[in-house]
């Protein structure tokens, strides 16, 4: 029996200590992760002084480069092995999390966060495959199921920490706050997980660049990669236009980073039993009811100035408090995100790895994040000219404006949310399109394969 064979097959929630260690590694990296990136952008402007449209660009490179490069550095994470790949990644997260709180130039910060990034592309490859290690067939999925909680208690976690440190210490010790949780998780790297009997993979950057070749020439996936980034694109909001435009709309003390927890938060509550409704229908018909869905997202984060012409400044919550109309429009719009997000990731992934030939799933699914690629590119160079054309810094306003004058420059803020509406609908779309012509082609592949 091997170490993590369950005895006689029975299905248990008992599995070796690396596969407990790997996961409170990840509880750390993630904390760290979505606590730091909740406020790069505003990190970015409001402390190194990049300006808003110079933000977009920084973020979106540095976001694109954590979904492209794990297939790439997944390799050398092989090579060296899972304990030793932790180690560095760990040791690089530290190291730009830390620096990025000390050294606030604008050089130094491009430096730290390709720094931060590089062992950011680490993690992923090294802790799914220690889960998938350290677990067998029959316990793969509660593995698995206890390993997707352990991200989004993280997400979860690192984003609520956060608002205490930002409005009572500043922007900058924020990312101290992550440097300590990487730094925790190098710790239980180094003195307390073993390495484990691990198979060295005999892949190389050639069979990375061919699998990646490959997808580009294969229509129907690199078509639907680019319509779900539509989607993706409106996900991103949450880190690219959110905390500005909620700080800046409604003053330091709010608190962005609990309303981008309504997310995973929904997503932990809803994406299993939708998933469960969902299995007998076709992927691409789960994934339309998501694209559908988004829009109304949009939608619902543009409504705040209507809300507010028939409540005033505040809305009773069941009579107990009160919020801004902006906040409760808000946190309706990223709840219809994390119920959309459960109609699409999974089946996504599915559809993905069925498109792969047999033998090189792995190589495949290594660039299932392709949409988040090209739409954290996309997605927060055109929020930063958004920002800057809706919602401008406070610093660049002229000298002695009024409040009312104030009040007018943000008068269309919300017209943001217009554009991510109309992305939504053109990519709903041209997914029922998609649909439409692939369902076709394969009745018409079938009536030939029966004649």
């Amino acid at each position: 029996m091997t170490e993590n064979s369950t005895p006689q097959g029975k299905e248990t929630w008992s599995f070796p200590k690396e596969f407990w260690l790997a996961n409170f590694m990840e509880l750390c990296e993630r904390a760290a992760y979505y606590g730091f990136f909740i406020v790069l952008t505003l990190y970015l402007t409001d402390v190194v002084g990049f300006s808003d449209i110079e933000t977009g660009y920084i973020a979106g490179i540095f976001f694109a480069g954590l979904y492209f490069l794990p297939p790439f550095v997944g390799i050398i994470g092989d090579k060296i092995g899972f304990k030793n790949g932790l180690i560095i990644a760990f040791a690089l997260l530290t190291i730009g999390y830390f620096f990025l709180g000390i050294y606030t130039g604008k050089l130094a910060v491009i430096f730290f966060l390709i720094i931060a990034m590089i062992g950011g592309s680490f993690i992923k490859p090294l802790i799914t495959g220690t889960v998938s290690k350290t677990t067998d067939e029959v316990n793969r999925a509660r593995g698995y199921s206890l390993f997707y909680w352990i991200v989004n208690i993280g997400a979860f976690t690192g984003k609520t920490f956060v608002p205490w440190i930002r409005q009572g210490l500043g922007l900058e010790y924020v990312s101290l706050f992550s440097a300590g949780m990487t730094l925790l998780a190098m710790f239980f790297a180094i003195f307390f997980f073993r390495p484990l009997n691990e198979t060295k993979s005999t892949k190389s950057f050639d069979d990375v660049f061919t699998a990646l070749k490959r997808i580009f020439t294969a229509p129907r996936l690199i078509i639907l990669t680019l319509i779900v980034t539509g989607f993706w694109m409106i996900q991103h909001q949450l880190y690219a236009s959110m905390p500005k435009y909620v700080i800046r709309l409604l003053g330091e003390s709010a608190k962005p980073e609990w309303l981008a927890n309504v997310n995973p938060l929904v997503v932990v509550i809803f994406v299993v039993l939708i998933t469960q409704l969902m299995k007998k229908t076709k992927a691409v018909s789960s994934m339309a009811v998501g694209m559908f869905l988004m829009p109304f997202s949009a939608l619902a984060m543009a409504m705040s100035t209507s809300l507010e012409s028939f409540t005033g400044p505040q809305v009773s919550i069941i009579g107990d408090f009160w919020l801004h109309p902006l906040t409760v429009m808000m946190i309706l719009g990223i709840a219809i995100q994390g119920l959309a997000e459960c109609f699409i990731s999974p089946r996504f992934l599915e559809y993905f790895s069925k498109q792969a030939p047999k033998g090189e799933e792995g190589l495949y699914l290594g660039f299932s994040h392709l949409h988040s690629f090209i739409s954290a590119i996309v997605g927060f160079i055109f929020s930063g000219y958004l920002i800057d054309a809706y919602v401008p810094d406070p610093s660049t306003l002229p000298a002695g404006i009024t409040a009312v004058e104030k009040a007018a420059v943000y008068a269309n803020a919300h017209y943001i949310w217009y554009y991510f509406l109309a992305i939504g609908m053109i990519s709903a779309v041209a997914l029922l399109i998609f649909k439409y012509v692939t369902d076709r082609n394969d009745k018409r592949l079938e009536a030939k394969s029966a004649n």
